[in-house]
């Protein structure tokens, strides 16, 4: 009974735009769980029994809550589902620490997929020019992963159904422009009849998993060993860089520095603002900027 009622509860969030995918698979587990209880519906000690299992504070949190909002939902038609209480488990969030790219990594790192076995073959043209995309435009991998022919377009690159479910324009600087049409006329003579911008050797869509298992072998083969201490670089980082890179050349003052913001928010895709400001702390330039214009405020002296 609770696998069907979970089904319908996914399809109704996942109507309103919702993906789930991480909580398909709470969901999922914790019914197999409960079922294997005997339970029909939800019980708070069968959810709690079951978050419990998870490794770590937070992952304990992220389990309870899943269950907690699909009980709310069941419970508007079926008063026998509990709902169980919040903050038992905490959800502790960790800040992250992006791995902020040098040009001279970033070249390292295109300079050695250029080297990519085969020789001949697209496979080093496509990892060259997808880690170059990223690196000069703060594309998101799964944007970049689904471009498509009529995507590249002379006024810039079309993102359709964004992480948000929205779609923008992305300008790109000619050299960008130019550098993708190269790739692309050799895309277009070897990669068969997939749409996609970056494909694979078997002439499909480039896959996510693929791409991660290059990513860490380049950046292994560069020197940046995952046993290394501080933050290991991750290919989000490549947008990190160049969100970080975009908001250290705002020109000074604050009229400046709004626009500044709310220009590379929307050529990120962010919703809010806040999913920009989030690049500050990784910043210092900016932020000593801002902190040297506060200290000046208080004495008096800007007006």
């Amino acid at each position: 009974m609770l696998m069907p009622a979970i089904d319908a509860y996914l399809a109704i969030r996942r109507a309103a735009g919702f993906r789930l995918r991480v909580t398909e698979g709470f969901l999922r587990n914790y019914a197999r769980f409960a079922t294997a209880h005997g339970d029909t519906h939800v019980r708070t000690q069968t959810a709690l029994e079951w978050a419990a299992l998870a490794p770590s504070a937070s992952q304990r949190g992220r389990r309870l809550e899943a269950v907690r909002i699909l009980a709310r939902h069941l419970q508007a038609e079926d008063v026998q589902h509990e709902v169980p209480p919040q903050g038992v488990f905490p959800r502790q969030q960790l800040a992250y620490r992006p791995f902020i790219f040098t040009a001279v990594q970033i070249g390292q790192l295109l300079e050695q997929a250029a080297r990519l076995p085969p020789a001949d073959s697209l496979r080093p043209w496509t990892y060259c020019t997808l880690f170059s995309l990223l690196a000069v435009t703060g594309l998101r991998i799964s944007e970049a992963l689904a471009l498509r022919f009529d995507d590249v377009t002379a006024d810039g690159l079309v993102i359709r159904t964004t992480k948000f479910h929205k779609s923008r324009l992305v300008p790109v600087h000619p050299s960008t422009q130019a550098g993708l049409e190269r790739y692309l006329e050799r895309r277009r003579r070897l990669g068969g009849d997939d749409d996609h911008v970056f494909i694979s050797m078997r002439r499909r869509v480039l896959r996510y998993s693929t791409v991660l298992w290059t990513f860490r072998t380049l950046t292994r083969e560069i020197g940046l060993d995952p046993a290394r201490p501080g933050p290991q670089p991750r290919i989000h980082d490549l947008r990190h860089s160049w969100a970080v890179r975009a908001l250290e050349n705002c020109p000074p003052g604050y009229d400046y520095v709004r626009q500044h913001v709310l220009a590379v928010s929307t050529y990120l895709g962010h919703v809010k603002l806040t999913g920009t400001f989030a690049y500050l702390h990784t910043t210092p330039q900016l932020l000593a900027d801002i902190a040297d214009r506060c200290e000046a405020f208080a004495k008096g002296a800007l007006s």
